[in-house]
């Protein structure tokens, strides 16, 4: 199966905001290339000894791809919404001179190339690995964690991800209930898990989302009291009934701010007096926004709100 792939050409600065637009878009896996120096954190992160050096030169390409069944119609959709969302940047960051071309690559090659670069990486004291690597020092580690995301979002390493995990390290209390929606890889789900969760309910709209997640939850060896499903929790009102209220002591839910909206209006019953609701993949610029949803719900209030990098995690607790 053959996938349509876009470069879209920009600055090194704006990579970071262009690629909240992109999720904001439904694209949520892309390359980044530039000529940017790794950082000595990021080198040991990704266990590299040694880099050739090389010199910012302010451009940057970011590839992403789109099923190329895909109608011409919704590929026209998708793009102009890129280039309306950067164009409300342009206040912000220099973007440059946006241009997006499109080529054609395989599926194979872009399932497995990504793998190159997944390399063993902590946050604070979990240590996250891929299936396929070994790291001899896992001792040191007050978890570890073995992802193969496949064709799901969520291997840890983007910013969002991190936010959640610092957030369900901190709230996470022995015998607690998790919902996790948009479950992606399962990877929150199996931290939640381990840091204690009685039970989990994982949620996610797409099938190989779930799948992914089955198989990193059977690796991981928690499968027990976890449960995985599809569906979409904001437009299947049998779904929620499926699901249950009152129920839950955390809600997580690592997906787009313009989700994150909506579902601060439905999500409140399904928690107990006192849960939170821990959301992120909120690019910077949409805080206002999703703030302001969580707020209009009566039944919601802002505990805390943490970021990294430009992504921000807002936790909220039903009063």
């Amino acid at each position: 199966m053959e996938w349509k792939k876009f470069t879209l050409s920009t600055t090194t600065q704006a990579v970071d905001l262009i690629s909240g637009v992109l999720m904001e878009n439904g694209i949520d896996t892309f390359e980044i290339e530039d000529n940017r120096q790794i950082s000595e954190e990021d080198k040991k992160a990704m266990y590299i000894d040694i880099l050739p050096e090389m010199e910012d030169d302010g451009q940057a390409n970011i590839i992403f791809y789109m099923d190329i069944d895909s109608s011409k119609e919704e590929e026209n959709t998708i793009i102009s919404g890129i280039y309306e969302g950067i164009d409300e940047l342009k206040d912000f960051v220099d973007v440059g001179n946006v241009t997006i071309k499109e080529g054609s690559t395989n599926e194979l090659d872009w399932i497995n190339k990504w793998k190159e670069y997944f390399k063993p990486f902590a946050v604070d004291d979990i240590l996250i690995r891929p299936t396929w690597e070994i790291v001899d020092n896992e001792s040191d580690y007050r978890m570890v964690i073995k992802i193969d995301p496949g064709t799901a979002f969520g291997t840890g390493l983007h910013e969002t991800t991190q936010l959640c995990i610092r957030q369900l390290r901190k709230y996470m209390r022995q015998g607690a209930s998790l919902l996790d929606v948009g479950c992606g890889s399962g990877i929150l789900s199996i931290i939640g898990k381990k840091l204690g969760a009685g039970t989990v309910l994982g949620i996610d709209i797409d099938e190989r989302a779930v799948s992914a997640s089955i198989e990193n939850v059977i690796e991981n060896d928690v499968n027990e009291d976890i449960r995985l499903i599809e569906g979409n929790m904001i437009e299947d009102k049998a779904l929620r009934d499926e699901v249950g209220y009152e129920c839950y002591d955390i809600v997580v839910a690592n997906i787009l701010a313009d989700i994150i909206i909506p579902l601060s209006e439905v999500i409140a019953p399904h928690l107990k007096c006192g849960g939170l609701f821990i959301t992120s993949g909120i690019i910077c610029d949409k805080e206002a926004d999703v703030v302001a949803a969580i707020e209009k719900n009566p039944c919601l209030e802002i505990v805390e709100i943490t970021r990294q990098k430009d992504w921000v995690n807002v936790t909220a607790r039903k009063k």
